[in-house]
């Protein structure tokens, strides 16, 4: 009769086992998934942010400098990217047509290549684009840090309204609905 009670009691313990290992597992996924949401907003951006863009000329892939303050006063996506970074790569064609679509009510969209100007160059002869692209180095990086993008991660979007304030930043790769609330938000 013993082993009968034992092996209740290995059952029981190993249920309890079972039990304790899965809620667990559900609380480091929970805090995981808790995280990398965490890490994956935009923090404050600094106030001087958008005077710095406007301040700035960068130059574009073909070598010729764009003075950023020529984009000044209509809606505008600015979107940090690497030639290097598979979900930047993913998202130009949806950022192109995004522009060819929109140009004509005013919004604009400007690429920043947080890159090697080679490799801009070699991707936009494979892949050419709509929308203007410039090249941001240590300038593009800082911008970018200045909207809030502390970690550095790619692709980074900021929409800017008519009058230059901050609509939303976006970190991680754009989807169609988001740019349409924007398209939206940007009108009013």
């Amino acid at each position: 009769m013993s082993s009968v009670d034992d092996r209740a009691g290995q059952s029981l313990s190993t249920s309890k086992r079972r039990w304790l290992l899965g809620g667990a597992a559900l609380a480091a996924t929970a805090a995981g998934a808790g995280l990398a949401v965490w890490r994956l907003q935009p923090g404050k951006p600094v106030p001087a942010a958008v005077q710095a863009l406007w301040r700035l000329s960068l130059p574009t892939p073909q070598g010729t400098p764009l003075a950023l303050a020529e984009l000044r006063g209509r809606p505008i996506l600015l979107n940090f990217w690497a030639t290097w970074c598979p979900p930047c790569v993913e998202e130009i064609p949806l950022l192109d047509a995004f522009y060819r679509q929109n140009s004509p009510n005013a919004c604009q969209v400007l690429g920043v290549a947080i890159d090697q100007a080679a490799s801009v160059q070699r991707f936009l002869a494979r892949s050419p684009v709509s929308f203007p692209i410039v090249l941001g180095g240590l300038e593009g990086s800082e911008l970018a840090r200045s909207f809030g993008n502390e970690s550095g991660g790619l692709p980074f979007s900021v929409i800017l309204g008519a009058d230059g304030g901050i609509i939303d930043r976006k970190m991680g790769q754009l989807t169609p609905e988001l740019l349409a609330r924007w398209q939206q938000a940007a009108r009013t």
